[in-house]
C-alpha cells in the first residue's frame, strides 16, 4: 500500500478508537439506568481496535498508537521513516475523533466539558486520585505488556487470524486494570484529542500520557525482540 493509503487508514482507524472508546466513556458509562460501567469502557476500547485490526491491519498495520509504532520500530518491525507520518495521522484522526465526540456530547442538557471528556490525569485528575508516580508506572508497564503482545501476536510464527482477538482483548484487560489509576492512556494520540479541547489541566498533564507510553512501547518492543526473535519490518512498498 502506499504511504497516503496507510496514513489515511491510521487517520480512521485513530478517529474510531477516540470516538468509540473515549465516547463510551462519556456517552455511556454513566448513563441513568443502564450505564455501561467501567467494564463496558473497557470493553469498549478493546473492540475499537479488533474492529479496525481487521479492517485496516492489512492496510497500515493498525497502529493507532505513537507507542505502538515507535515500539515496533524498536523492536525491528516498522521503518523510522514512517514514524513521524504516522504519527501525525495518529494524533489528527484523535483530534477529529474528540471533535466528533465534543459535538453529540454537548447537544446534551447541562453538557460540562469541565468534567474531562475522558481525558487522562493523574492526582486529583485521576479517577481514583493515584499519584503522579503511581500514574508513570502504571503507563509505562501497561503500555510495555500492550506491545509485548502485539509483537507476540504478530510474529510470522504465531497462529494466523488471531492477532486482532488477542491485541483487542489485552487493551480491554489494560483498560479493566489501568482506568481507576489515569483513566487509561497508554496512547499519546487518544490522550492529546480530548485534552485539547478540555485545556487547562487535562493539557498541563498531557506531558505524562507521551512520555511514559512511549518509553514503555519502546522498553515492550526491545523487550519481545530479545525473547522472541527478530523478524524483519515489512515491505512498505505500494
Amino acid at each position: 500500500m502506499g504511504l497516503g493509503q496507510r496514513l489515511s487508514a491510521e487517520f480512521i482507524g485513530t478517529l474510531w478508537l477516540v470516538l468509540g472508546g473515549c465516547g463510551s466513556a462519556v456517552l455511556a458509562a454513566g448513563f441513568p439506568g443502564v450505564g455501561i460501567g467501567l467494564l463496558g469502557v473497557s470493553l469498549a476500547f478493546g473492540l475499537t481496535v479488533l474492529t479496525m485490526a481487521y479492517a485496516i491491519g492489512h492496510v497500515s498495520g493498525c497502529h493507532l498508537n505513537p507507542a505502538v509504532s515507535v515500539g515496533l520500530y524498536a523492536g525491528g518491525r516498522f521503518p523510522a521513516r514512517d514514524l513521524l507520518p504516522y504519527i501525525v495521522a495518529q494524533v489528527a484522526g484523535a483530534i477529529a475523533g474528540a471533535a466528533i465526540l465534543y459535538s453529540i456530547a454537548s447537544g446534551a442538557p447541562g453538557f460540562d466539558i469541565g468534567g474531562g471528556l475522558a481525558s487522562n490525569g493523574y492526582a486529583e485528575h485521576s479517577p481514583g486520585h493515584y499519584s503522579l508516580m503511581a500514574g508513570f508506572l502504571t503507563e509505562v508497564v501497561m503500555t510495555f505488556i500492550f506491545l509485548f503482545v502485539i509483537m507476540g501476536a504478530t510474529h510470522g510464527r504465531a497462529p494466523q487470524g488471531f492477532a486482532p482477538l488477542a491485541i483487542g482483548m489485552c487493551l480491554t484487560l489494560i483498560h479493566l486494570i489501568s482506568i481507576p489509576v489515569t483513566n487509561t492512556s497508554v496512547n499519546p494520540a487518544r490522550s492529546t484529542g480530548p485534552a485539547l479541547l478540555v485545556g487547562g489541566w487535562a493539557l498541563q498533564q498531557l506531558w505524562l500520557f507521551w512520555l511514559a507510553p512511549l518509553i514503555g512501547g519502546a522498553l515492550g518492543g526491545l523487550a519481545y525482540r530479545a525473547v522472541g526473535g527478530e523478524q524483519p519490518a515489512p515491505s512498505t512498498k505500494a
